[in-house]
């Protein structure tokens, strides 16, 4: 088991350790690099493993539900210790309710439970992401304007997926091939990325960022527990469900902390330490999935 936990990791790990230690000598701009993959290559992705024949949206509702819960219990949870540490919640809230989905979750899902996985993988990264742009936005800034949300290459991918994987259409084999191969790209990126942008963030609330740290993976995994025993999976998508349980604080969250001028160094530490813990809790996950 251990010998297998190690071989499923270590590829995440190492693009990640590989980003972080080229970021710290050639510092290199990814600038539009994360660009090209934020706008092309993770819609692609997206939209092809929703337009997949084999996709049928119906076999996981249950899944999207208790996805949907279990972002909305972690932002309770984030609400709850937000008031009782006497912090900012628009500052804690995001990174215990929006995880690492995209860059760590559908690469280590993919990893762990075949590319059969990428399909239920997704529909979690569906969920958190349109969460993250419309309810996310709008907690750091009430002013956002929602109706913008179609405007995210990842949500209009989503939804354009949805659109012909409901409709039955099949799209033109070769493009599909030409759009899967557009999407294999974001992967590697995603995970590379993650580590150059890890040497950006700056520990300036250490103390915090431990709690988050250990808040996240601890409270999600607990979380998920609770739900299964209302509305019971099937195996592999309850161990999926485990795992994104267990996902550290998004990147994500310290983009928009930035954009938004929510105390971005707090949520800096929060992402990186939170990040570095995912070396003890996605272990455990694993080990309580597989």
């Amino acid at each position: 088991m251990l010998t297998r936990i190690v071989a499923i990791l270590f590829p995440l790990f190492a693009i990640t350790a590989a980003g972080f230690f080229i970021g710290r000598r050639l510092k290199p701009d990814l600038s539009h690099a994360n660009r090209l993959n934020m706008d092309v290559f993770v819609p692609a992705l997206v939209f092809a493993a929703l337009a997949n024949r084999e996709f049928r949206i119906g076999e996981y509702l249950p899944l999207l539900g208790l996805t949907l819960a279990l972002v909305a219990g972690s932002g309770l949870v984030g609400w709850v210790a937000a008031r009782a540490l006497k912090v900012e919640p628009r500052t804690l809230v995001p990174p215990l309710m929006f995880n690492n989905c995209g860059n760590l979750g559908l690469p280590l899902a993919v990893l762990a439970f075949g590319d059969a996985a990428l399909m239920p993988a997704v529909v979690m990264f569906m969920v958190s992401n349109l969460l993250h742009f419309s309810f996310g936005a709008w907690l750091l800034d009430h002013r956002a304007r929602l109706v913008n949300l179609w405007r995210v290459p990842s949500v209009a991918a989503t939804f354009a997926g949805l659109a012909v994987g409901i409709a039955g259409i099949e799209v033109w084999p070769p493009l599909m091939t030409a759009i899967k191969m557009v999407g294999d790209i974001s992967i590697p990126l995603m995970l590379f990325a993650l580590g150059v942008r890890l040497t950006d963030a700056r520990l300036t609330s250490v103390g915090l960022g431990v709690f988050v740290a250990l808040l996240r993976p601890l409270s999600g995994m607990a979380l998920v527990w609770v739900l299964l025993q209302l509305v019971p999976l099937p195996p592999r998508e309850a161990a999926l469900l485990l795992v994104f349980g267990a996902l550290p604080p998004a990147v994500l969250n310290y983009i928009f902390a930035e954009r938004y001028r929510q105390e971005p160094e707090k949520v800096a530490s929060m992402v990186l330490i939170g990040n570095l813990a995912a070396v003890l809790f996605l272990p455990l996950a694993l080990a309580l999935a597989l």
